[in-house]
């Protein structure tokens, strides 16, 4: 059964897309076939890998008005286990595209059937906000992954996020489950950085990934070159840190696998 793990924070610059590029990597680069959407319309995803003169049709050409399949729009990366489903700025309008759509949160999880069984993970990267690009993601998702910066104020807002989370479990998606919380942009010299951790571990206790994502250079630089972190420089802390969550990610989907198997042959 394919992982598709939403990465979502409506909160902006908690290093949601450089989590969702470099995990995404990390996990092809363990023989995973993997594929990142990206549902942003900054499309920062996208251009980590290509140049948008490059992207001919995006994720808005799919979910707006049908015009183009999923597969068509899929692009390989440099990656041989990596490919992407690019976005663009035309994915701002898709709230205004979808007005009163009956189908609207739905638009993803049916262009997702055909083409699903064709990777083993896929990961969806989404905008700052809880609008229907983020609920579209969550309604297709098997899991959910939560990055928090290590800062002042680090879980004002998630309070949104979980209600949202909780109201797609009730009805339109009961699979969904919180596969984890990720501390990002962690810098372990200062005392806020050690507080805000003690505050996220006191809301999300075991939810919280074993691995911190630290502060790093390489991780910024890496994008502006169209790479991820894992050709960029390798032996980065970076590097180390992505690698390890993705090993922390892998088990835990096949743990919740080997319960759901285990409910169901009950």
């Amino acid at each position: 059964m394919t992982a598709i793990i939403t990465i979502a924070n409506q909160k902006g610059g908690v290093g949601k897309t450089t989590t969702a590029i470099n995990l995404s990597a990390a996990i092809a680069h363990k023989g995973r076939r993997t594929l990142l959407i990206d549902l942003d319309p900054q499309a920062n995803s996208t251009i980590a890998f290509f140049n948008m003169g490059e992207v001919t049709s995006s994720m808005f050409e799919v979910l707006g008005d049908a015009r183009a399949t999923l597969a068509s729009v899929v692009k390989p990366s440099k990656d041989p286990m990596l490919w992407v489903g690019p976005g663009r700025l035309a994915l701002a309008k898709l709230e205004t595209a979808l007005a009163g759509q009956f189908d609207a949160p739905y638009r993803l999880k049916d262009a997702l059937a055909p083409i699903v069984k064709d990777y083993d993970y896929i990961i969806l990267d989404t905008p700052p906000s809880l609008g229907i690009l983020t609920v579209n993601a969550l309604v297709a998702s098997t899991h959910l992954i939560v990055p928090i910066q290590a800062a002042y104020f680090a879980i004002e807002g998630t309070d949104d996020l979980l209600e949202t989370y909780e109201r797609i479990r009730a009805r339109p998606n009961p699979q969904l489950k919180m596969l984890g919380v990720v501390i990002t942009l962690y810098d372990k010299r200062t005392n806020i950085a050690k507080d805000a951790h003690g505050q996220i571990r006191a809301v999300f206790g075991e939810v919280m990934f074993k691995t911190k994502i630290g502060k790093n250079v390489r991780l910024e630089e890496s994008p502006a070159y169209k790479e991820t972190i894992f050709t960029f420089a390798p032996k980065s802390p970076g590097a180390l840190e992505y690698k390890k969550l993705a090993a922390e990610v892998v088990q835990r989907v096949e743990e919740i696998r080997i319960a759901r198997h285990a409910e169901d042959a009950a």
